[in-house]
Parts: structure tokens; C-alpha cells; sequence
């Protein structure tokens, strides 16, 4: 649901951008416009994601980062549950 209200959440220790712009899905292209606070996390999704799967050939298992990730996502279906099924689902 998009209408709740967005706070920046504690675990994100990222700066939260001045604003949003539209972001498309990497597999399907797919596009959502996202709020500067959606787009500053969505772009924290992104890179730790890709910092996982870097280390997942060198078996390294980093519990905060995949620990925030989850929050991450669990953030997105709570507050804009749409653009989790578009773009992160």
C-alpha cells in the first residue's frame, strides 16, 4: 500500500536522495516511479544484491548484509507493495 506514511527506517544508515525518478526491473524492463525515499533504499537493494551474489562464488556469508536486504524488501511490500511486485518480486 502506498499510502502509508514513509519514515526513513533505523537499520537504513544511507542517504536518502532529494528525488525519485522512474526505475525499471533489470529482468522484465518493466518501469515504476519511485519516491526519493523509495529510490534510495530500492538503490541499497541493488547494490548489496549485487555485493551477495560477488560473494557467493567465495562462499562468504555477511549476516548484516543479508539481514538488511531482508529488511529492505520487507520495507517495500509494506509501504509500496506494488513496486515490490514490479521491480524487486
Amino acid at each position: 500500500m502506498k499510502n502509508k506514511k514513509q519514515n526513513k527506517p533505523k537499520w537504513f544508515k544511507g542517504v536518502v536522495y532529494e528525488k525519485g525518478t522512474t526505475v525499471q526491473n533489470r529482468f522484465s524492463g518493466e518501469e515504476y516511479k519511485l519516491n526519493a525515499l523509495e529510490l534510495s533504499i530500492y538503490d541499497f537493494l541493488m547494490g548489496a544484491i549485487t555485493v551477495m551474489e560477488m560473494q557467493y562464488d567465495r562462499q562468504i556469508h555477511n549476516e548484516e548484509l543479508v539481514s538488511n536486504i531482508r529488511k529492505g524488501l520487507d520495507w517495500f511490500k509494506q509501504y509500496n507493495a506494488k513496486a515490490y511486485m514490479v521491480l524487486l518480486d
